[in-house]
C-alpha cells in the first residue's frame, strides 16, 4: 500500500534576528530582570557581573570576526551601559519610575541606533574590501595574460581590458582588444591556453567574438562543474510558479550558469544514446514546464507510457495530486491517433476562434486561460508514417495557435526524425555520445567545432537555443540536473493546483469530443490490475468513448481528414451532416474488409490527378472480383493483367486485422499456417519493395499480455498494399 505524502508546510524553527532586534531584546531583558529584581530582591552586584560577561564575550565574538577595534569597545560599552542601568534600578528599587524608564527607553534607542550603524559600516568595510581584493587578483590576472597572449601568440599591440570572474568561483572572462593587424587568435589557441593554464579535465576554454570588431572575449572553466550530480533544485524558492516566457531550465553549463530552453515559439529536439542521461533529461524538462502556469503537457510515447508514469503515480495510485500533471498521455498507436487528431484540429480551431486576441501579433498570447500545449514525443523511432506525417503537420502549424513538439529519439539521423521535425526544431539538445559526427549532423552550425570530450559525464550534453534577439547560440556543454521519482512525486503535489486547463474553443471539435474520456480508455490499461485512487473518479466516471477503427488502415476514425500529400494511406474523413456527401455516405451500406474495398485499393491504380479515366468505366474496364483479399478473378484489358498486389500481403493484411490491428509474427504464422521465419522473411521483402518500413524496428506490443515482440500493424500493411496498388499506375 502507497503511503501518502504530507503536502503541509514544515516550520522552521530557525532564527535569523536582524542587529536592530538584538539590541532591542538585550534592552528588553535589561527591563525585565531589573522589575523582576526589585521585587525579588536581586543584588545589584548580579546584573553587573551579567553585563561585565556579555561584554567579554562580545569581545571574543569580535577578534575571532575580525571586527575593528572601534566597534568592539562600541559594543562592550553598550554590554556595560545596560548592566550599569540594570544595577542603579536594582539599588534604589525604581526600575517602573518614570525617571528610570525614560533613561532605560533612551539607552534602548541609543543602542539599536548604534547596532545598525555598526553593521552597516561592516558591511561597507567588508565589501570595499573585497572589492579592492577582486581588483588586486584582476589587475594581476590582466598582467599575466597580456604576457601570455604575447609568449604564444607573439602579439604585439593587444591589450588586456578587463578580468570578471563568474559565481561560484568556477572560472572567469577576459577581454581582450586585438591589435588590427592580427584581429583573431590561431585555430589552435584554445589548446595552447588549456595546457599553458594547466587546466583540469572538465575545464576548458572558450574564444568568443565580443560586442565590437577587434574585441575577443576568453572565457576560461577552471573547476569541472560537470563532473559532479547537480540535484533539481526543489526548495520554496525553485518551485514558485513561473511562465513558459521564461524558459525550461535543463541544467548547469561550465561557467555554473544556467542552461535553459525556449518552447514558447519553437520546437524542440533531444536525442542521445541508450545511457546517455536523455531520460532524465526529459523528466527535467517536464519538471520545467509543469512548474509554469501556463503550459498544458501531453505525452508520446507508445512503449507503455514510461515517460508519463512517474509524474501520474501521485494523482492516480497515491491520491495526493487532485489532477493528472500529464493531461494526457498516449501509450499506444491508436491513443496517438486520437491525441494527434485533436491537437491539429484544436490549432484550426485556435486559428479561427480566437481573431479578437490578435491585436499586436500575430500569435496568440499564452495565458493560464489560453495555455500553450507542449507535446513531449518520446521514442520516435517507434511511431508509423502517418503518425508522424500528423506531427509534422503540428510542427507545421501550430506555432501562432501556441501548440509546439519536443521530440525525443535515439539518434538525429532521417530514419528517426523526419526532415520538417529537423528543420522546424530550433532548440536542440544532444546527450553524451561516442561519435563526433552524430553532433555534427543534429547541430545547423558550430557542430563540426564541438569535441564529446567537453562533455564526457553521463547526463551531460550540449544545447543550443534561441536567445533573448532571437539569435541561435552555438552549441554549448550543460549538466543535466539530476531528479530522482521521489522528487517528481512531491513535485506532482506542489504543482497539481497550477495546472491550466484547455479551453472551449480547443476541444469544439469533431475530433475532440473523445478527449474528456481520455483517462478512461489509458488508465486500465497503463496499470493494469492495480487499485486506482479516488481522485481518478472525475476523469473515468463517465461514457468511454472509443472511435470506429478503420477496418483496413487499423487507424482511429475521429472524423479528422488527413491530407495525404504522399499518397499512402490514412483516416478516412467524417464529413458533416449537412453536406451532399455525407448524405450519400449515410445511404449508403457500410463497406466491409473484402471484395468493396480491395476494389476501391486496387481501382486508384487507374487513377490519375484525381480522375478517373472515363474509358475505364465501360465494357473494357477492369473488372476485378476478390473474397475477404484474395483475388480470384480479374477481367480487362489486357486479359493477363496480373494482381499488382502480393497475395500473401493482403492474406496477412486480413489476418492482422481479425485480430485487432497488430499481431506478432509467430501468432500471424500460426494463424496462416506457415513457418515464422519464412514468413517474416518473405514479409519483409514485399515491404521493402515498396519502401515501406515497420515502425519500431519492427516491435509490436501485442497479445493479451502486451508483450513487445517482432510483428505487424495492420497500418504498415496498409501502407504497402496501397502502394502496390498505385505503383503501376504511376
Amino acid at each position: 500500500m502507497a503511503t501518502k505524502t504530507s503536502a503541509a508546510p514544515a516550520l522552521d524553527w530557525g532564527w535569523h534576528p536582524s542587529p536592530a532586534t538584538s539590541a532591542a531584546l538585550v534592552a528588553g531583558g535589561a527591563y525585565t530582570v531589573a522589575a523582576t529584581g526589585a521585587v525579588t530582591g536581586l543584588p545589584p552586584t548580579h546584573a553587573l557581573l551579567i553585563a561585565g560577561t556579555g561584554a567579554v564575550a562580545q569581545t571574543v565574538v569580535d577578534a575571532y570576526q575580525r571586527r575593528p577595534h572601534g566597534h568592539t569597545f562600541a559594543r562592550c560599552a553598550a554590554w556595560l551601559a545596560a548592566g550599569g542601568w540594570t544595577a542603579a534600578a536594582l539599588a534604589d528599587h525604581t526600575p517602573l519610575t518614570w525617571g528610570m524608564t525614560g533613561w532605560w527607553a533612551a539607552g534602548a534607542a541609543a543602542g539599536i541606533t548604534l547596532a545598525r550603524g555598526l553593521v552597516q559600516a561592516e558591511d561597507t568595510a567588508r565589501t570595499e574590501h573585497h572589492q579592492r581584493k577582486l581588483q588586486k587578483w584582476a589587475n594581476k590576472q590582466a598582467g599575466d595574460w597580456h604576457d601570455r597572449l604575447h609568449r604564444l601568440f607573439r602579439l604585439e599591440g593587444h591589450q588586456v581590458d578587463g578580468v570578471r570572474p563568474w559565481e561560484g568561483g568556477v572560472g572567469y572572462t577576459v577581454l581582450v582588444t586585438m591589435p588590427s593587424d592580427t584581429p583573431e587568435l590561431p585555430a589552435d589557441a584554445v589548446r595552447k591556453l588549456a595546457v599553458d593554464l594547466r587546466l583540469p579535465k572538465g575545464g576548458g576554454i572558450q574564444i568568443l567574438d565580443g560586442e565590437t570588431y577587434g574585441q575577443t572575449l576568453i572565457r576560461v572553466t577552471a573547476v569541472d562543474v560537470l563532473a559532479k550530480q547537480i540535484d533539481l533544485p526543489d526548495t520554496p524558492d525553485d518551485t514558485t510558479v513561473t511562465s513558459v516566457h521564461d524558459g525550461i531550465p535543463l541544467g548547469l553549463k561550465p561557467d555554473a550558469d544556467q542552461a535553459r530552453i525556449v518552447v514558447v515559439d519553437e520546437c524542440a529536439l533531444i536525442v542521445g544514446q541508450t545511457g546517455s542521461g536523455k531520460t532524465n533529461t526529459v523528466n527535467v524538462a517536464n519538471a520545467g514546464a509543469l512548474r509554469t502556469n501556463d503550459t498544458v503537457v501531453m505525452h508520446i510515447d507508445v512503449t507503455g507510457a514510461g515517460i508519463s508514469l512517474p509524474w501520474l503515480h501521485a494523482w492516480a495510485t497515491d491520491g495526493n495530486a487532485t489532477v493528472p500533471l500529464i493531461d494526457w498521455t498516449a501509450d499506444t498507436i491508436e491513443e496517438a491517433h486520437i491525441l494527434c487528431d485533436t491537437v491539429i484540429a484544436g490549432i484550426g480551431a485556435r486559428k479561427s476562434g480566437h481573431q479578437d486576441k490578435l491585436v499586436d501579433d500575430d500569435k496568440l498570447t499564452v495565458s493560464h486561460d489560453l495555455p500553450e500545449v507542449l507535446v513531449l514525443v518520446d521514442e520516435i523511432a517507434e511511431l508509423t508514417p502517418a503518425l508522424l506525417r500528423k506531427l509534422d503537420t503540428m510542427v507545421n502549424t501550430g506555432r501562432a495557435a501556441r501548440v509546439r513538439v519536443l521530440i525525443c529519439g535515439l539518434r538525429a539521423t532521417q530514419d528517426v526524425i523526419t526532415a520538417a521535425m529537423k528543420k522546424q526544431s530550433r532548440v536542440r539538445v544532444g546527450m553524451r555520445v561516442s561519435d563526433p559526427e552524430e553532433l555534427s549532423h543534429l547541430f545547423p552550425s558550430g557542430g563540426a567545432r564541438i569535441n564529446p570530450k567537453s562533455a564526457p559525464y553521463k547526463g551531460c550534453g550540449f544545447y543550443s537555443s534561441p536567445d533573448a534577439d532571437d539569435v541561435v547560440s552555438d552549441p554549448t556543454a550543460f549538466k543535466a540536473y539530476r531528479i530522482t521519482p521521489k522528487q517528481i512525486r512531491a513535485l506532482s503535489v506542489t504543482y497539481a493546483e497550477r495546472r491550466p486547463k484547455l479551453e472551449d474553443v480547443f476541444l469544439d471539435t469533431e475530433p475532440g469530443q473523445y478527449y474528456a474520456s481520455r483517462w478512461g480508455r489509458i488508465l486500465p490499461r497503463i496499470y493494469r490490475g492495480q487499485q486506482l485512487a479516488p481522485t481518478t473518479h472525475p476523469y473515468t466516471d463517465m461514457e468511454i468513448l472509443h472511435p470506429p477503427i478503420d477496418e483496413f488502415t487499423g487507424i482511429p476514425n475521429t472524423g479528422f481528414v488527413d491530407d495525404d500529400a504522399d499518397g499512402t494511406a490514412g483516416p478516412r474523413a467524417v464529413r458533416s451532416s449537412t453536406t451532399p456527401a455525407a448524405t450519400a455516405t449515410a445511404e449508403a451500406p457500410p463497406k466491409r474488409f473484402g471484395s468493396d474495398l480491395l476494389s476501391d485499393m486496387l481501382a486508384a491504380a487507374r487513377t490519375i490527378d484525381g480522375r478517373h479515366d472515363q474509358a475505364s468505366t465501360e465494357a473494357d474496364a477492369t473488372v476485378i472480383e476478390a473474397d475477404f483479399g484474395r483475388v480470384i478473378r480479374q477481367a480487362g484489358a489486357p486479359q493477363d493483367r496480373p494482381n499488382p498486389v502480393p497475395q500473401l500481403l493482403t492474406d496477412a493484411h486480413q489476418h492482422i486485422v481479425a485480430a485487432g490491428g497488430r499481431i506478432h509474427t509467430g501468432d500471424l504464422a500460426t494463424r496462416m499456417g506457415t513457418d515464422p521465419v519464412a514468413l517474416g522473411t518473405e514479409l519483409n521483402r514485399l515491404l521493402r519493395a515498396v519502401g515501406i518500413e515497420r515502425p519500431g524496428k519492427g516491435s509490436v506490443r501485442a497479445g493479451t499480455d502486451g508483450e513487445s515482440k517482432a510483428g505487424y500493424l495492420a497500418e504498415t500493411l496498409a501502407a504497402a498494399i496501397h502502394a502496390y496498388a498505385t505503383r503501376d499506375a504511376q
